[in-house]
């Protein structure tokens, strides 16, 4: 099993977005945080059944939110590359990826 690693912009979304639905809605951001780790979790067990993206990567729904988690299998890890709100632009997090 390889080890996650979010991407520094991913990374900064995700703190975003569970700062936003906490001052939205009490709890909410609690919930957040942990539908995105449930999803990570799916993806650390068998990344391969993410959605095929571009630039060799997959994309993964968070249940329950309109986010999607881009990543990409590398040689020792897999690297988180955007914490992608469903209604945005889907190529967004492209130039993160080298």
């Amino acid at each position: 099993m390889r080890t996650l690693r979010f991407d520094s912009a991913a990374r900064a979304e995700l703190l975003h977005e569970i700062k936003f639905y906490g001052a939205t809605r009490p709890g909410t951001g609690i919930k957040f945080q942990a539908a995105v780790e449930l999803t990570l979790n799916r993806i650390e067990q068998s990344p391969a059944v993410g959605k095929p993206e571009e630039a060799g990567c997959r994309r993964m729904r968070v249940k329950g939110f309109p986010f999607s988690l881009v990543y990409r299998e590398e040689p020792d890890e897999v690297v988180i590359y955007a914490v992608r709100p469903d209604a945005k632009d889907p190529g967004y997090w492209l130039q993160r990826v080298g």
